[in-house]
């Protein structure tokens, strides 16, 4: 049986209850309901179902509502309902710097056990925040519309392509739209830190008339169906499982550098089921969770080999879980990046 006919039977026995398509889903206990679980997660649920299911495998008188959430809104949605009923036990997202920040404001509920104790040193903070899978941040392109010789490898080269005559990918290239995406601010901020021709390169994207979206699915339909030629920066698990399902893409880890995004989970201090979202935790960062996670989610292990240190690979930059990602949150600060990004990749008048 093919893997995506296991993930539709999957998504189909869970007898799902959604609020609203693509965002809520229940996945019943399989037997006598014994312990529930809220997840509040950025994860597309098409690719979190198999390892929800696999946990009820184990624990089969768990019940798990997962609500796929935007970044933003999972962070604003917390804040908002943390005193209510409505209070989620665990809150996965790549939105690393605002988990950081529920952890500095005291949100977070601290967990020590065997299987956190092997996650890397720089995929946690504080035993409050965990990384469970890790993300490199690629360009995406359509194999049908760049031809092999002409697909950039370093954003020098991509610069180098919307700088070219013929403005090859003018109207054609896409990227977040960092105002409104969370994980695609952190991502511009990462590159003004690391990258010396960063300004240079936002600048050829507003030249390019560069599309700009808040998800990164909405992204890569553009691409898959031709209508974008390539995509910057945009998370690469994604584009991975497109492929598998036979679109025409290619994906690039930039050779000057790879940013390397975690997916982090963080218990909520008020957590109505702590115990139950601790147990899930250790699951997602146990040898079999990572497995699942790797195998069938197509998400990177944040563990290899039964612990230690996971080196994610020469290229590639890991973002630190830490104080350093709360800078770009002040709203001083914020507000002047944002202003800067847009004054860069807003259309220029012709």
């Amino acid at each position: 049986m093919s893997r995506c006919l296991i993930l539709l039977c999957t998504l189909l026995l869970a007898a799902p209850l959604r609020a609203a398509p693509g965002d809520v889903q229940r996945f019943p206990a399989n037997g006598a309901a014994t312990a529930q679980l809220r997840i509040h997660g950025t994860t597309d649920i098409e690719v979190f179902a198999v390892v929800i299911a696999d946990y009820q495998r184990l624990h089969p008188g768990t019940e798990v509502v997962y609500e796929d959430i935007i970044t933003q809104d999972l962070y604003t949605r917390f804040l908002r309902d943390r005193s209510t009923a409505a209070t989620p036990d665990l809150l996965i997202s790549s939105g690393m710097d605002l988990q950081t920040k529920l952890v500095n404001d005291g949100y977070a509920l601290p967990h020590r056990s065997l299987q956190t104790e092997a996650v890397p040193a720089w995929a946690k903070w504080r035993n409050e925040a965990f990384g469970i899978s890790y993300e490199p941040v690629a360009m995406v392109y359509n194999t049908r519309a760049l031809a092999p010789g002409t697909v950039p490898h370093t954003r020098r080269q991509l610069l180098d392509l919307l700088r070219a005559e013929g403005a090859p990918l003018r109207g054609r290239v896409g990227t977040y739209d960092i105002e409104r995406s969370s994980v695609g601010y952190l991502l511009a901020t990462q590159d003004a830190q690391r990258g010396s021709i960063a300004g240079a390169l936002l600048g050829a994207l507003g030249d390019n008339g560069v599309v700009r979206e808040e998800r990164t699915g909405v992204l890569l339909d553009q691409v898959s169906s031709g209508k974008l030629s390539l995509v910057y920066n945009v998370l690469g698990s994604y584009a991975q499982a497109r492929i598998d399902a036979g679109a025409p893409l290619g994906i690039v880890e930039p050779e000057d550098y790879t940013l390397v995004v975690l997916r982090t989970a963080v218990i909520p201090r008020n957590s109505p089921h702590s115990a139950e979202a601790k147990r899930f935790l250790d699951y997602l960062l146990s040898a079999r969770g990572q497995q699942v996670l790797s195998r069938e989610a197509r998400l990177m292990p944040i563990i290899r080999n039964g612990g230690g240190d996971s080196d994610p690979g020469q290229n590639r930059r890991p973002i630190q879980l830490g104080p350093g990602l709360l800078v770009y949150l002040d709203a001083l600060k914020r507000r002047q990046f944002l202003d800067a990004w847009r004054s860069s990749v807003e259309p220029k008048p012709r």
